[in-house]
């Protein structure tokens, strides 16, 4: 009886690793589609930060089919995209207060809604495949205008681009590019 214990103790510790192992490599398989990606910006004493995964395009259409219109996207690929700022920041005329958020956007033909939400952490879709965001947890939302360009982006691109004395976010995909002006 001790030795179908001690067995039965050592498979079942086995199984433990071996899922643990599996769902690692899982995860590394399924991230090498959506590499990670940091993205920070710096002017004086200001600092950001954005985490995110960058999908490719792969010959699929984005914007209005992999991505629809009309709908929240987690703006990247797998977990939700982080944004973390040391200082308050002007976006749209509102104030977003100094933290960390997570970056969502409804992407529309001409004007997509920039959303930050205060709860992060969480991967970017749910069981039903839906973005994983607590509507509730919005901090500011903002309309900016999306720009088709000339240019094909064949993968997911978060960028920072100094204006003057303000700066602007860039999101760039497909033939896509949304601008959304910050200052603080």
């Amino acid at each position: 009886m001790r030795r179908f214990l001690i067995f039965a103790g050592v498979s079942v510790a086995f199984l433990v690793i071996l899922g643990w192992v599996t769902q690692f490599f899982m995860l590394k398989y399924s991230k090498s589609f959506s590499p990670e990606k940091e993205t920070a910006f710096q002017h004086g004493d200001l600092t950001i930060k954005v985490f995110y995964n960058r999908p490719y395009k792969k010959g699929r259409k984005i914007f209005g089919e992999l991505v629809p219109y009309n709908e929240v996207w987690r703006t990247g690929a797998n977990e939700a995209t982080t944004f973390e700022t040391n200082k308050n920041l002007s976006i749209d005329g509102k104030t977003l207060p100094a933290g960390k958020y997570t970056l969502w956007t409804i992407p529309r033909e001409e004007t997509w809604t920039v959303i930050f939400n205060a709860q992060y952490g969480q991967w970017g879709i749910n069981s039903k495949g839906e973005a994983n965001r607590d509507p509730a947890r919005d901090v500011l939302s903002a309309e900016i205008r999306a720009v088709e360009q000339e240019q094909e982006f064949e993968q997911f691109t978060i960028q920072f681009e100094e204006v003057g004395e303000e700066f602007e976010m860039v999101l760039l995909w497909d033939k896509t590019l949304v601008a959304i002006p910050m200052s603080y």
